[in-house]
C-alpha cells in the first residue's frame, strides 16, 4: 500500500529562526512555533504517514537545525543553501548530524531582492551540483516569474523541478489566463512536477468551498495529469485559511474523478518517487 505523503510543510522555532514574515495580526494563527509533534498531529487530522519539510527562510543555519529534528513524521527536507556559492561543503553541513534525508534545495526567489535570480550564471553551476548530487529543486515563484523557471528548466533537463502551489494562481473570482497559459507552458518540460498545495492559505476560514477551487485544480490536472502532481497542506499556513483537514477533503473531492492509483499517486506516491523517499 502506498504511504500517503504532504509534500509541503514547515516547522520552526522563533527563537532560533526568527520568522519576520509572520504579522501577529494578520496571521494569528500561525505567530507562534511549530515542531515535530504538531506536525504528528496535523497528519493524523488528515490520514498521512508523513511529510516533507520546506525550508522557511533563506538560512543555512535554519536547514540544519531542521535536518537534526527526529521525528518518524519527517520524511524528508527540501533544505536551502546559497546556490551562487560553493553547494557541496553547505549540503555536507546540513548532513553532518542529519536525522533527516536532504531530498531537495530552495531558494524563496519570488521575494529575492534580484528578479533575475534563477538566470544566474552562478545559481545555473549550483543547480548543476543539484543534479550531480540525485536532489530536486523546488520552485516558489509568483505567476510573473513562470516563463523564467521555463527556461530553467529546459536549461537543466537532468534536473527535476517542484513546482510549489502551482506558482500562486489567482485567488477565485480574478482572471486566471495569465496564469493558466504560463503554467502550461512549464508543464510542456518534462523535468516538472507540480505540488496542489497553498490555495487556501490567502482565503477566509469558513469563507471557501471545494468548488472555489475547481478551476485551479483542474487546470493542473489537464496541465501536468495526476502522475505528475503532489498533494501538500503547506501546513501551517493552511491554518490561515482553515486548516489542514478541510483542504484535504476539499481536494479529495475535487480529484474524485480519478481512479484510486491516480488518487494515490497524487497523495503520496507521486511525492515518494520525485524526493526519492525511503
Amino acid at each position: 500500500m502506498t504511504a500517503g505523503i504532504d509534500a509541503h510543510v514547515h516547522l520552526w522555532d522563533r527563537a532560533v529562526d526568527p520568522q519576520d514574515w509572520i504579522d501577529a495580526e494578520t496571521m494569528a494563527p500561525i505567530a507562534r512555533d511549530f515542531g515535530a509533534s504538531d506536525l504528528s498531529e496535523m497528519l493524523a487530522s488528515t490520514g498521512l504517514d508523513g511529510a516533507v519539510v520546506v525550508q522557511s527562510s533563506n538560512s543555512l543555519d535554519e536547514s540544519i537545525r531542521l535536518a537534526e529534528l527526529d521525528s518518524s513524521a519527517i520524511a524528508g527536507l527540501v533544505a536551502w543553501v546559497d546556490l551562487a556559492a560553493e553547494v557541496g561543503p553547505q549540503l555536507d553541513r546540513i548532513r553532518k548530524n542529519a536525522a533527516v534525508p536532504v531530498v531537495g534545495v530552495r531558494h524563496l526567489a519570488h521575494i529575492d531582492p534580484d528578479p533575475e535570480w534563477m538566470m544566474r550564471e552562478e545559481v545555473s553551476a549550483g543547480l548543476a551540483v543539484l543534479e550531480r548530487e540525485g536532489l530536486c529543486f523546488d520552485l516558489v515563484v509568483r505567476e510573473w516569474q513562470l516563463p523564467q523557471a521555463t527556461r530553467l528548466a529546459a536549461r537543466h533537463g537532468g534536473l527535476r523541478f517542484v513546482l510549489d502551489h502551482l506558482g500562486g494562481p489567482p485567488e477565485p473570482g480574478q482572471d486566471r489566463s495569465t496564469w493558466a497559459s504560463r503554467l502550461r507552458e512549464l508543464a510542456r518540460q518534462p523535468n516538472v512536477v507540480a505540488k496542489i498545495s497553498g490555495l487556501t492559505s490567502g482565503l477566509a476560514p469558513g469563507a471557501w468551498r471545494a468548488a472555489d477551487l475547481a478551476a485551479p485544480v483542474t487546470i493542473a490536472l489537464g496541465s501536468f495529469g495526476p502522475e505528475r502532481l503532489l498533494y501538500g497542506s503547506d501546513w501551517p499556513l493552511a491554518e490561515l485559511g482553515g486548516g489542514a483537514a478541510p483542504w484535504k477533503s476539499a481536494l479529495e473531492a475535487l480529484l474524485a474523478g480519478l481512479s484510486a492509483a491516480e488518487r494515490a499517486r497524487v497523495f503520496g506516491g507521486n511525492a515518494a518517487d520525485v524526493y526519492s523517499l525511503s
